[in-house]
């Protein structure tokens, strides 16, 4: 069978292609993927070409598919899985297989398999790993969602505290404790503010910081005071960027106690040096976004590490059971992942998008993999409609929404847009 993919040959070198797959093993799994979001992960390993960690070093003569956030529907199963999995199964896939002594993961290491693709062969070890889901919703794009949503959870049960006198370390966010998401309302924030405010073990305060006026506004319209108060939650957006001394704004909101839970959402060295400046005792701070610099660093107060037990930890992913949950919340609609999407496009505009991520304004990047279409912002959509039918009915769906991408809007792409 063909397919058309979005391979990685290099640093900066991605290339859209057509080639064959190759003939289905009996342990091996046929699948069209239907969506797939661009994640910053991407980004870097698009710069990093085979120094990243997760892509091989012959990527030059054997390219890997890019894309790890993404969902579809199986084709074709081999022998071995047939008791397990079956054709016609909407899937997603957990791409940390945490297999001991490897960082192998689709959409980076291997040939065959990676979300921007519109086929692609799902190789046994990730049915052994337990990490290919199935998944029953209606719409594709939340399945895709559940794995960056993963992380997020996977986060929050990251952190950890160490009750006075004892060495034992209690998992997870401190409930109804006092927690601040720095650089927050970027899409992984927003997932981040979501799922603090609607899983069981929430905080009593939660402040969110930003140096972005229109950004912090979005996510007050999502996410407002009023609807947090009733989940238990005091929800506070701060403009750290208009302030001479954030960290003592920020410490007074706790009445100078400082921040159990600290989140870090970009990889910034003042943002880093700010968490560390607002941790209270037994403060954690989680360095949730990685950098694409090796040699990154800041500095952190170890008289408090000493002194007042402050620590920190760092995630790079979920597991599969992160993203049991992260579908689960989902299905009972207690998240709502599509508040992340900003933009949509095809496999076309794949190359670019990875390539040009971080300036691209926005939060996530949801490309449908069958389609042909430039990325476009769904703010946007009005504009375009005034030349194009398709894109006229688009913004008509998604205007009434708020701009927030839905079921309605997935099912009406998926049967008008240009095929690929």
């Amino acid at each position: 069978m063909k397919t058309k993919a979005v391979r990685i040959y290099g640093k900066k070198d991605l290339r859209m292609e057509e080639f064959d797959l190759p003939e289905l093993k009996d342990d091996e799994i046929l699948a069209s993927v239907i969506s797939d979001s661009i994640c910053m992960s991407s980004h870097k390993a698009a710069l990093q070409g085979a120094d990243h960690k997760r892509v091989p070093n012959d990527i030059d003569i054997n390219p890997t598919i890019i894309g790890h956030e993404f969902a579809g529907v199986i084709l074709e199963v081999g022998k071995k899985w047939q008791h397990k999995f079956k054709a016609g199964q909407k899937f997603s896939i957990q791409p940390a297989m945490n297999r001991m002594g490897t960082l192998n993961a689709p959409g980076y290491s291997y040939r065959f398999i990676g979300g921007d693709a519109t086929h692609i062969i799902i190789p046994s070890i990730v049915m052994e790993a337990d990490c290919l889901l199935p998944y029953n919703g209606e719409a594709f794009f939340p399945a895709s969602l559940s794995e960056p949503m993963s992380c997020i959870i996977g986060a929050f049960h990251a952190s950890y505290h160490t009750p006075p006198g004892t060495y034992v370390h209690n998992m997870g966010i401190l409930k109804g404790g006092k927690m601040a998401i720095l650089a927050g309302v970027g899409p992984m924030g927003l997932g981040a503010i979501d799922y603090a405010l609607h899983q069981d073990r929430k905080p009593g305060l939660l402040i969110v910081t930003d140096i972005d006026d229109n950004r912090l506004m979005r996510a007050s319209s999502i996410f407002t005071p009023e609807h947090a108060e009733k989940e238990g939650v005091q929800l506070v957006f701060v403009n750290t960027g208009k302030m001479k001394d954030p960290a003592r704004y920020l410490r007074d909101l706790t009445g100078d106690k400082g921040f159990d839970d600290i989140f870090i959402f970009a990889p910034v060295k003042p943002v880093i040096e700010l968490g560390d400046a607002i941790m209270g005792f037994d403060g954690c701070l989680n360095f949730f976004a990685g950098p694409v610099n090796p040699e990154f660093k800041a500095e952190f107060n170890f008289y408090n590490v000493h002194y007042a037990f402050t620590h920190i930890v760092g995630t790079s992913g979920g597991n599969t059971d992160d993203m049991r949950e992260s579908l689960k919340l989902m299905g009972e609609g207690k998240i709502n992942p599509a508040i992340m999407i900003t933009h949509i496009g095809g496999l076309d505009s794949v190359v670019d998008t990875t390539l040009n991520l971080p300036q691209i304004p926005g939060g996530k990047k949801l490309i449908y993999t069958n389609v042909s279409m430039p990325l476009v912002a769904l703010v946007n959509l009005g504009e375009l409609g005034k030349r194009d039918a398709f894109y006229a009915g688009l913004h008509e769906i998604v205007s009434k929404n708020d701009y927030i991408w839905s079921l309605e809007a997935e099912k009406y792409l998926l049967a008008n847009a240009k095929p690929i």
